[in-house]
């Protein structure tokens, strides 16, 4: 009646956290991307916070989540340009000769 409590495992049928990022990475490409940049310039200006100079430590932290930010949702606006590039100007090319 009690099951192995030493380690957890997803139910039937569902996917594991690596499974699903790796369907998602497939899925959309830009994904990753945008997680990657995002993380790579939070960390150079995480890295940047001793020469800061006068800043204050707030505006500082402020500017990085910004920065960091503005390169996940450039990941999402060139995702969705390609989007509408795929679904819309690609296909009407297909239709238009077709006929």
């Amino acid at each position: 009646m009690s099951a192995n409590k030493g380690s957890w495992a997803p139910p039937e049928g569902e996917d594991s956290m690596s499974q699903k990022f790796l369907r998602k990475t497939r899925e959309s490409l830009l994904v990753p991307i945008g997680l990657g940049g995002c993380v790579v310039v939070a960390a150079c200006r995480i890295y940047r916070l001793k020469a800061r100079g006068s800043t204050k430590m707030s505006t500082h932290l402020i500017h990085t989540r910004v920065a960091a930010q503005a390169c996940a949702v450039g990941a999402i606006m060139l995702g969705a340009v390609y989007t509408m590039y795929r679904d819309y100007i690609k296909r009407t090319a297909q239709y238009a000769g077709e006929k």
